[in-house]
This record gives C-alpha cells, sequence and structure tokens, in this order.
C-alpha cells in the first residue's frame, strides 16, 4: 500500500497554515501595540517566575546564537521546508498521523520565522533598512535568569522537535508486526502442554 490517507494533506495544510497565521499575528499585533525594539509591558508575572512582552529582534538562532548570520539560517529554513515536505509526502512518512502532526508544526514555526528573515515584516531599524531579523517577544524570567526571548514559532519548532524525538523512541509497527511474522512457532510439545 503506496498511497497515503487523503486527509493527511488536510491535516498538515490546516496546522501549517494556522500555526503560521498565530505566529505572524501575533507577532504584528505585539509589535504594533508596544514598537519595537525593547517595546516592553512590564512584567505581567512578577514573583520567582516573571513574564512580560519584550519587542526584539533576533538575527541569529535560538538564544542567539549565530548573530548576523540571517542568510544561512534563511538558507537552513528552506532546506527544512523542503525537507519536510519530501519526508511526508514523497518519502510516505505521513502515514503516521503523529510525523504529520509534528512536521506541520515544524513547517509553521519555519516558515513564520522565514517570514521575518527575509524581512517581510517591513519594520527596519535605525539606519532606515529593512530588518532581516526574526521578531520574538515572549521574555521569562526564573529567578535570575532570564530565558531566552522567544516567538510563537519558537514554541511550534520545539513542540514539533519533541514530538520527532518522541517518534524516534517508539517503536516502528511496522517493524514489530514484520518481525512477529518471522518468529518461528515453538516447539509443538511445548504447545500443547
Amino acid at each position: 500500500m503506496n498511497s497515503l490517507p487523503a486527509n493527511r494533506y488536510a491535516i498538515f495544510a490546516c496546522l501549517a497554515i494556522f500555526g503560521l497565521a498565530a505566529d505572524l499575528v501575533s507577532k504584528n499585533v505585539v509589535f504594533a501595540q508596544l514598537g519595537s525594539p525593547a517595546g516592553s509591558t512590564g512584567w505581567l508575572i512578577d514573583s520567582w517566575l516573571k513574564f512580560r512582552l519584550f519587542t526584539t529582534f533576533n538575527e541569529g538562532a535560538l538564544w542567539g546564537f549565530g548573530q548576523g548570520l540571517t542568510s544561512l539560517f534563511a538558507v537552513f529554513s528552506i532546506a527544512a521546508a523542503a525537507g519536510v515536505i519530501y519526508w511526508l509526502f514523497v518519502a510516505k512518512a505521513a502515514k503516521s498521523l503523529w510525523l504529520t502532526i509534528s512536521l506541520a508544526l515544524v513547517m509553521a514555526g519555519t516558515l513564520g520565522n522565514l517570514f521575518d528573515r527575509f524581512g517581510l515584516h517591513g519594520l527596519s531599524g535605525p539606519d532606515g533598512e529593512v530588518r532581516l531579523a526574526v521578531r520574538d517577544f515572549l521574555h521569562f524570567r526564573f529567578g535570575t535568569f532570564d530565558w531566552a526571548v522567544f516567538n510563537v514559532a519558537d514554541i511550534l519548532l520545539v513542540v514539533g522537535a519533541i514530538m520527532l524525538g518522541l517518534q524516534s523512541l517508539m517503536p516502528d509497527p511496522a517493524q514489530a508486526k514484520a518481525s512477529s511474522d518471522k518468529e518461528p512457532p515453538g516447539d509443538v510439545a511445548t504447545q500443547a502442554a
């Protein structure tokens, strides 16, 4: 059986589109309300755990690694999106609902941050040039430890990656069935006992 369940295309498309929309709308609303960069609401949760909305641009990757390498990360994002499409629909991984959902989340996060890396948000820096950087705005602090500022696309990417990691720990049902089919039947005398 080489065909994919028809609903996998719809599930993938709906989750990817919804995730992308949630990311872009949340960025647009927060940046329009607070300005950029360094617009802040002040601490909305103010205890050992602190939370605020704080606008910033990230020209690198997660936790600010690779600052100034926006073009390189854009290329990685394009390759990741192409890889997701290939894995799901050419290599037929969409037979698994779990993989379909996890890769839809990865796709949504990838496209959301890619939108920003191309500067399609239209926000400019002090020099008047469009910022080729990801818009981040969710800021948590745990005691004295500041977590990296992130966005909805980052949440989607991390959840999708965790799901992929969990998938790698699960036994493949097709392989388990194939190996059980190959096991020779036990000793007839043992079975009769």
